[in-house]
């Protein structure tokens, strides 16, 4: 009986330093996690690769404009010139390729495109985003 109580007393010895060893080895990967993360501040959803953020999208003509607010026709008009004096400059270009020529997003030149070649001042050849642009 003596010989079972020493082994009683090892094997709850040997269970609390593994219960304790275990809390330790978890408080460490909690750690690196947090260290990893940017010392606990919640995870951010990360959008693209290679893509910047839409709050970081340059706006020309009157700065940035709240969500869903409109642009002025006067800015549009601006840039729909822009644009046409771009294309007639640099024939045969994608949508991507003048919109960094002319310093701004696709996005913005997605309504003067479409006014342009409803005024049949541009034409297009190529579908999607492989569309090229010309000027009449």
């Amino acid at each position: 009986m003596a010989k079972n109580s020493v082994n009683d007393r090892i094997r709850s010895r040997v269970e609390a330093f593994a219960e304790e060893l275990s809390a330790l080895i978890r408080d460490s990967a909690m750690e690196t996690v947090r260290d990893a993360l940017g010392g606990g501040a919640a995870p951010r959803r990360a959008g693209r690769p290679g893509r910047p953020a839409a709050s970081a999208a340059p706006v020309r003509g009157g700065g940035r404009r709240e969500k869903g607010q409109k642009r002025d026709p006067g800015e549009i008009e601006r840039l729909t010139g822009r644009l046409l004096d771009y294309v007639k400059g640099n024939a045969g270009q994608r949508i991507e390729q003048i919109a960094a020529g002319m310093g701004t997003v696709t996005k913005e030149l997605n309504l003067p495109v479409k006014k342009l070649i409803a005024q049949k001042a541009l034409k297009t050849k190529g579908q999607k985003r492989a569309t090229q642009y010309f000027a009449r």
